[in-house]
């Protein structure tokens, strides 16, 4: 790959396209900043980064997202109320997926019309078109977009690229490092970390484990390392019986995310993942590690 005609390639494409302003779906991780810095060396200040908080993020990311982009015309909308209302009572994982991303057009085309935006711009890259046409799950982005939207375009610059391209990319912009590096994170976020339906509960539990599990991966360098909740089990808490959380702890090596095998983590970590998440989240009763390479099984859960 010739890194600097990419970039210069992609900044003229952008140009050419969004004739006026256009906002970007900005979720943090380096798909869609690399995406975002590129877009803005292009049509400047007529380029609206947004970031929808869908209540289904890492703890911290609104903040962090603030941080990164402050020199830009960000918007942060909440939206944690109208996803979670959404999301009620649905167990399927294509369903939960087309929920998400209807919901996500829905909320951009309502800032695209606040602002007189035209254009809608994604960090979408070929994994996600492969495993969406291809029947593997829907990207909220690709397969899990609705057909119809408002927009004169959406643009998707990034979308020839794997992952590991991407990265070259962020490194030749000079992005923060805890971009350029930062792990995939699925678009519909932690609804697809949670099998059957998401709920506020299940959300907390989650999102302290996942913690949990980042925090004491970090130094393994993992591809993608994260906590997902698979359902409920006996335990026992003192001298009384619970029934609590299942934790499932998913840590993967690969190149592109089109395979993927598991980490060959130590026993101790594993044991100091358990023993953390059992004495940090009350109401989890097990905690058990996935060996299933992708494939046959996907990276996330759902």
């Amino acid at each position: 790959m010739d890194v600097d005609k990419f970039i210069n390639d992609t900044i003229s494409f952008i140009k050419d396209k969004v004739r006026g302003k256009g906002i970007i779906a900005l979720s943090g991780g380096v798909d869609s900043s690399v995406c975002t810095y590129l877009s803005y060396k292009a049509i400047s200040d007529n380029l609206y980064p947004v970031f929808i908080d869908t209540g289904l993020m890492r703890i911290n990311e609104v903040d962090e997202i603030k941080k990164t982009f402050k020199n830009m015309n960000i918007k942060i909308i909440d939206a944690k109320n109208r996803f979670l209302s959404a999301l009620k009572g649905v167990t399927d994982p294509e369903e939960k997926r087309k929920i998400i991303g209807a919901l996500f057009i829905q909320i951009f085309e309502e800032v695209a019309e606040d602002i007189g935006a035209d254009y809608l711009i994604q960090g979408t890259i070929y994994p996600d078109i492969i495993e969406s046409h291809g029947g593997i799950k829907s990207h909220h982005n690709v397969g899990g977009m609705p057909l119809k939207y408002k927009f004169k375009e959406v643009v998707e610059p990034l979308k020839d690229l794997y992952k590991d391209e991407v990265r070259i990319i962020a490194r030749a912009l000079s992005l923060p490092e805890e971009i350029c590096g930062r792990m995939p994170y699925p678009g519909p976020g932690l609804a697809v970390r949670i099998i059957g339906e998401v709920t506020e509960e299940k959300l907390d539990v989650l999102k302290r484990a996942n913690m949990i599990v980042e925090d004491e991966l970090k130094e393994y360098n993992p591809w993608q390392a994260f906590a997902a909740l698979i359902g409920k089990g006996t335990g026992v808490r003192g001298d009384e019986r619970i029934y609590g959380w299942i934790i499932s702890i998913r840590a993967v090596e690969s190149r592109d995310g089109m395979t993927a095998d598991y980490l060959k983590l130590p026993w101790n970590i594993l044991d100091t993942i358990r023993r953390r998440i059992i004495s940090e989240i009350y109401n989890v009763s097990r905690v058990v590690y996935d060996i299933t390479p992708k494939p046959p099984a996907t990276i996330e859960y759902e």
